[in-house]
């Protein structure tokens, strides 16, 4: 059987598909690579701030997309013509080399240039819902090698749970970790991340920890370990990440940036009262997700 052998008739329409979000539990910058890359390691974190991806299927090739909310909404970002979702779906068709196409609905709720890795989860489910509504099938690696040339962040979505990863993001290790509940603050502004890796000041050494020195924070301490190397640079570029960990000091909760920004993030206990903030901030209770909905896929 080829790689791109029909598993089935191809479905009419898949609905109600969910990509949901991540929190880097630390992120520390161990190096760069002659090509620019920077090596990294992290603990990646789903949580069940989701968006939501409906498919119906094109029998003349053409892919399209629809963004489900209204544009004039005060707060509600438009996606690019050609955001992840879109070449996902071009190369995924591209790979498999099937003449059927699809028209995407996306119901988008994660905040983009917030370190959530919203864009990214979104074509994750693209390549595994259109796997399935095409009927096709890439072997594991070739869709992990897919999904790399996507973005840094799409292989992880794929794997199936939290993982600790490192390299440029390509080497996952699935870990398990203890359920939990957060408040995440996206504040108005964002962050573009070539901006903060393209900064002069940013830490590119940091030392390379291990799994085992993650595991000894286990006691109580777990979302706690090491720090975020991407966070003074995102501080000194958007001062909001500032405000929005100072709102979160005065709710007695001690935070961090996730992944590139601008999203902050705290522990707290499931039922804790928040007081308000500024109307721009999006601010969301979170609970991390056993393993991701769509793992089985």
């Amino acid at each position: 059987m080829t790689p791109s052998a029909a598993l089935a008739r191809p479905l009419q329409a898949l609905y109600d598909v969910p990509a949901p979000a991540k929190l880097n539990l630390f992120l520390h910058i161990t190096g760069r690579r002659p090509d620019g890359y920077h090596l990294l390691q992290s603990v990646f974190m789903l949580i069940d701030w989701c968006d939501t991806l409906h498919f119906e299927l094109r029998t003349d090739g053409i892919i399209s997309r629809t963004d489900l909310h209204d544009a004039q909404a005060p707060g509600v970002e438009t996606l690019p013509a050609e955001d992840l979702c879109m070449r996902a779906a071009r190369a995924l068709q591209a790979a498999c080399s099937t003449s059927l196409g699809v028209h995407i609905s996306l119901e988008k709720r994660i905040p983009s240039q917030a370190g959530m890795g919203g864009g990214s989860s979104d074509a994750a489910s693209c390549l595994l819902a259109l796997q399935r509504l095409w009927g096709v099938r890439l072997p594991a690696e070739k869709l992990k090698t897919l999904a790399l040339s996507l973005g840094a962040d799409v292989p992880f979505f794929l794997s199936g749970g939290h993982a600790w990863v490192e390299g440029i993001g390509e080497h996952i290790t699935p870990i398990t970790l203890p359920e939990a509940s957060f408040v995440v603050v996206k504040p108005g502004a964002g962050v573009a991340t070539q901006n903060i890796f393209s900064a002069s000041d940013l830490k590119r050494n940091t030392v390379n920890a291990t799994m085992l020195d993650f595991a000894a924070h286990a006691n109580g301490q777990i979302f706690e370990f090491g720090h975020n190397d991407l966070q003074p640079v995102a501080q000194r570029i958007c001062p909001q990440i500032d405000q929005s960990l100072e709102w979160l000091e005065s709710q007695q909760l001690k935070g961090r940036m996730t992944g590139s920004g601008s999203a902050v993030f705290a522990q707290i206990l499931h039922d804790q009262a928040l007081s308000s903030a500024p109307g721009e901030w999006k601010i969301k209770k979170c609970r991390n997700l056993e393993i991701h909905p769509l793992a089985d896929w």
